[in-house]
């Protein structure tokens, strides 16, 4: 079959379509239908069925005699060390962790916040609760204390499972101190926190409260697993909001293990046994989807990372994790290649290290521009595929579907929809636009299976935020078009189209023309305001390790480079050299922020910043030519 009889099938019988996906599930008892439309536009999958999300990732392997292979390796260049967990281990070790729990009064439909860094530990608490059907919600390890707060009283948890610490390269993150200060800062208090002491810092345990999570397992009963209907709730997982309020992003258990599964054979081409790679954090979105879940749900192996792409030791990491564990199938984000291609831009160290085992390299989370995707596909040799996908979806909205078919590359573009996804481009009155054109990009409801029924405690909010500026379609936020051949392009969030004088232009296309400058290592590009233009676009260029050229002389071309691509519609004018960019520890640009200090407003930190410091480098370059003016 092939994807394009796939896709016409999942849009014109998308019940008969994901019910036959779903004969790749073990249920308790199996859904009688796949679509339950009767609370529109607030959609289900599988409600009826029975199932437990821990079996599928885990015991059924074991059953089927699997239990010695490899379920998780844990590579952390960090401590240097490198450890393997079969499905076997894992199995044991996850009942023992939910049996504990369970005896500490855990039950179905608890929430359990989860705080914690890049460790197996982490997976297994997220699989210790699907066992006994808690909802757990994962923090990134090392959040500040007013943010995990806030989500505790959102979430409202019996439980907190955290680490001691945190490792970046060179300094230790104390995480118990952030967690003490947020429970006391919370109005909801949780019955008590379990802490996993790592050896680099062991925390100070306060008395009735705190568990050692050794100890605390001691002499317990192990858990069976719990089975639950097919719309609860596996997980909570908090994106940011608009108003500051962060919202908690609910996903569904049945239809999240029927899209995962489905994901890992016919996207990603992974087999029981093949080892897979996310090198991201389990307090994102990839981190639940392609860390923790799907990877198991498939019997392959995945690994869990504790380090950076570079300087843990150096530009050469990833390669040598490849290398060392037979990876076959790997995805990063775009920010994660580009800071390899800046410190090492011939690709040296590539060069080091056998990666036959590798098939192709996947790309998510920011705009992989055409530059990063040419220079890893050549160094590589494989096929190098951007995906396009958010929190709310849980999983690939487009891309390009490897264990169909690998369909024709075309950089620049995520590819094509995948099974379920209407996507089409609208204007601001909700028509649609012809091929070609750029608008915002909405998905005709139902979303498949696997995707966001709603927001946690929030429903009203959860209409507004996708489900009201286009009737009938979900909102991604994103703006883009459509190509003769169905292929989408994902050029902006939608703030981030500007407008100059009255035309639409996309911050994208002028950041993968600036990328293409052989000095730019990478930037980006945001509109501030003008009084004669509505808009003007500014650029920021981080420049090559090694390029010693006036930054200049660097601008000038940069200049003539939009002007020559994109034209005098553009009116590119301004931009500025700076060493780095403001950034999520996702690796997304915070463009939004940066447009508030050039144009002088006042701003909210970011909560997902990586590093506060940056901010006051930025201001100062602005006001190096004439902005953020306060």
């Amino acid at each position: 079959m092939t994807y394009a009889d796939v896709y016409r099938r999942s849009i014109e019988d998308p019940e008969g379509f994901w019910m036959e996906q779903s004969e790749t599930i073990d249920w308790v008892k199996p859904p009688s239908k796949a679509l339950f439309a009767d609370n529109a536009p607030l959609y289900e999958w599988f409600k009826d069925a029975q199932v437990n999300t821990c079996w599928n990732a885990v015991d059924r392997h074991v059953e089927a005699g699997r239990g010695d292979q490899l379920a998780i390796i844990h590579d952390s260049p960090i401590t240097h060390s490198t450890k393997g967990i079969t499905y076997r281990e894992l199995q044991s070790r996850v009942a023992s962790l939910a049996g504990a729990l369970r005896a500490k009064g855990i039950e179905k439909g608890d929430r359990v916040i989860i705080y914690m860094p890049m460790i197996p530990e982490a997976l297994e608490a997220m699989l210790a609760c699907t066992r006994l059907g808690a909802i757990h919600s994962v923090v990134f390890g090392g959040f500040a204390a007013n943010e995990l707060a806030v989500r505790i009283d959102d979430a409202t948890p019996k439980a907190i499972i955290a680490a001691s610490c945190g490792l970046e390269p060179g300094r230790v993150v104390h995480y118990k101190p952030l967690l003490d200060a947020a429970i006391d800062a919370a109005t909801h208090k949780p019955d008590f926190t379990v802490i996993f002491q790592r050896e680099q810092e062991v925390a100070k345990l306060i008395e009735g409260r705190d568990f050692a999570w050794h100890s605390f397992q001691y002499g317990v009963e192990p858990a069976e697993c719990v089975p639950v209907s097919g719309d609860h709730p596996a997980y909570i997982l908090y994106t940011s909001g608009t108003t500051g309020q962060p919202k908690g992003v609910v996903r569904p258990t049945a239809g999240h293990l029927v899209a995962l599964q489905w994901t890992m054979t016919a996207k990603y081409n992974i087999a029981p046994g093949d080892v897979f790679w996310a090198a991201s954090d389990v307090g994102w979105v990839v981190g639940h989807s392609y860390i923790c879940y799907a990877p198991l749900i498939a019997g392959a192996t995945t690994i869990v990372f504790e380090g950076k792409p570079v300087g843990t030791p150096d530009a050469g990491t990833f390669w040598r994790v490849i290398q060392n564990h037979k990876v076959k199938s790997f995805f990063t984000a775009p920010t994660a290649l580009r800071a390899i291609k800046r410190e090492d831009p011939t690709g040296a160290f590539i060069k080091d290290y056998n990666l036959k085992n590798l098939q192709a390299l996947f790309l998510a989370g920011e705009r992989a521009d055409p530059d990063t995707v040419n220079w890893a596909a050549e160094k590589l040799g494989v096929p190098v595929i951007d995906h396009w996908w958010q929190t709310e979806t849980g999983w690939v909205i487009a891309g390009n579907p490897m264990g169909i078919e690998l369909l024709p590359i075309k950089v620049g573009s995520p590819t094509v929809p995948m099974p379920g996804y209407d996507i089409k481009v609208l204007d601001e009155g909700g028509h649609p636009l012809p091929n070609g054109q750029l608008g915002a990009i909405a998905i005709k409801l139902p979303l498949p299976p696997g995707t966001l029924p709603t927001l946690w405690n929030a429903e009203a909010r959860f209409k507004k935020s996708y489900l009201t500026t286009f009737p009938g379609y979900y909102e991604t936020g994103d703006a883009g078009y459509l190509d003769q051949d169905g292929y989408v392009y994902i050029m902006a969030r939608t703030d981030d189209v500007i407008n100059v004088a009255g035309h639409r232009l996309s911050t994208g296309a002028m950041e993968e023309v600036l990328a293409s400058h052989p000095d730019v290592g990478e930037c980006a590009v945001i509109g501030v305001t003008d009084a004669l233009k509505g808009q003007m676009p500014l650029g920021f260029l981080c420049l090559n390790k090694g390029v010693d050229r006036s930054p200049d002389a660097v601008i000038k071309e940069c200049v003539a480079l939009i002007r020559d691509k994109i034209g005098p519609v553009a009116a590119f004018k301004l931009a500025v050299v700076v060493d780095r960019l403001p950034k999520t520890r996702s690796g997304k640009i915070l463009r939004a922020t940066m447009v508030k200090i050039a144009d002088g407003e006042s701003f909210k930190m970011p909560a997902t910043i990586d590093d506060p410091a940056i901010l006051d480098e930025i201001e100062t370059a602005l006001k190096s030519i004439g902005y953020a003016k306060r």
